[in-house]
């Protein structure tokens, strides 16, 4: 189904002729550097015509000369300048290019700008937010507008929540390939998870619970399970993110809350909204971390559950926030060594059902390789980039607020598996 209000804008269809496929906006960063030298060591000996922007011409020439050691034709790599709050630069940068790629967060904080001045240039735009209130923000102020000028404003194209979103999309597919009819129940356990958590990380993650500690719209959003779908279409099957810890027969084992479920849920249900309902309008979706089916598996849920209640609750109050901040929690800038993201992976069994002649079930797995949030992510943030550059767009849903699913779907699913990341169907059992 093509989203009302989706044709193309001349805006749009002059991006072609820009002087940027991409602009990596942030790129002095933790993750930015990150996406940057990942494009570099790709793309880097390529056509591709990119750009490197921030806020410090020193950080950033910084940073090229670091890419100009992987890749020596990088050297005269562009740099531009502009801060995340200063719109006439923004609209500059974003008039230039075909896609800005944007790692600067808190986006609450410092992304407002930066998406208004890509819609306003029919630009496409995608980011690593996590932040469901602000993504709410964004879909109320700019889908209408956005599909009017042709920018396709794609959100959560890292850990969270591409795994989910295209996981759930690959079994679907497939579902109604092989039984004539989309899974009416999905649930995504995250069997394997090793990675670490850097200050950017961190400083979104506070900042979303310091909204809600003083929002009670904010609250309200959070915790629905169908806020991020559009006006209209906010209701269905699901309730709120299990919290508890549980046994699973799919899996076998027992299950406990997953802190990346409140937003995965919610881009996936979107997804599925802007496909059309191409999942069913009865479509439910689960996402929790999985443990054994003993008594280790136990223990270790209960201890992940409590754990992660307790986190929040403290996060909560304004002093304990602020301690937490101060002595134990990475600060902005900082993150896992390259040891450390070398060493990470993770994994995620996707389990569906649904009735055609008769019940079925399917199964698949998502597997990165390296850390989740730092080496996976910079791969998933710059071939989403990418895709949107070169790729062309789904014809269901050509522009607005997005999502990966709705926006690139089979597209980025493909690059993103000739990038290194497994997503496969298992066998039919």
């Amino acid at each position: 189904m093509t989203h009302p209000g989706a044709a193309e804008n001349p805006i749009h269809a002059s991006a072609g002729e820009r002087e940027f496929d991409v602009v990596l906006f942030g790129a002095s960063g933790f993750t930015g550097k990150l996406v940057a030298e990942y494009l570099a060591r790709n793309y880097g000996d390529g056509d591709l015509r990119w750009a490197l922007a921030g806020r410090s011409l020193d950080k950033l020439g910084a940073v090229r000369a670091g890419l100009a050691s992987i890749t020596p034709s990088l050297s005269d790599l562009p740099l531009l300048i502009a801060d995340s709050s200063q719109r006439p630069a923004l609209d500059a940068i974003a008039r230039r290019t075909r896609v800005v790629c944007t790692t600067v967060g808190p986006y609450a904080r410092y992304g407002n700008e930066l998406v208004a001045a890509c819609v306003a240039a029919g630009t496409d735009y995608c980011d690593l937010t996590g932040e469901v209130q602000w993504i709410r923000r964004m879909v109320d102020a700019h889908a209408e507008s956005a599909q009017k000028s042709g920018a396709r404003i794609v959100h959560c194209c890292g850990f969270d929540s591409i795994p989910s979103d295209l996981g759930t999309l690959m079994l679907q597919e497939h579902a109604i390939e092989r039984h004539g009819a989309p899974c009416s129940e999905v649930k995504v356990f995250v069997t394997k998870l090793r990675g670490g958590a850097s200050g950017g990380t961190v400083a979104s993650l506070l900042g979303v619970m310091q909204e809600a500690a003083r929002d009670r719209d904010v609250r309200r959003i959070l915790v629905d399970p169908y806020s991020l779908n559009p006006a209209g279409e906010r209701s269905g099957p699901d309730k709120p993110d299990s919290n508890s810890v549980r046994r699973d027969p799919d899996l076998p084992g027992f299950t406990a809350p997953f802190v990346m479920a409140a937003i995965n849920t919610r881009v996936v249900r979107r997804s599925n909204a802007l496909l059309g309902y191409r999942y069913g309008r009865d479509f439910r979706y689960r996402e929790v971390s999985a443990f054994s089916n003993d008594v280790r598996g136990f223990v270790r849920a209960t201890q992940q559950t409590f754990g992660l209640g307790g986190f929040v609750a403290v996060a909560t109050i304004p002093p304990l926030r602020s301690l937490l901040q101060k002595t134990v929690l990475p600060k902005p800038g900082e993150g896992p060594n390259a040891e450390q993201r070398r060493r990470g992976l993770f994994e995620m069994v996707v389990v569906g059902k649904g009735r055609a002649a008769a019940p079925f079930s399917v199964r698949g797995r998502v597997v990165g390789h390296s850390d989740p949030g730092y080496g996976e992510t910079s791969i998933m943030l710059a071939e989403s980039a990418l895709c949107l550059a070169r790729d062309g767009v789904n014809s269901d849903c050509k522009a607005g607020v997005l999502t990966p699913a709705s926006a690139m779907g089979a597209k980025l699913l493909a690059r993103l598996r000739r990038a290194g990341m497994t997503f496969e169907i298992s066998p039919d059992r």
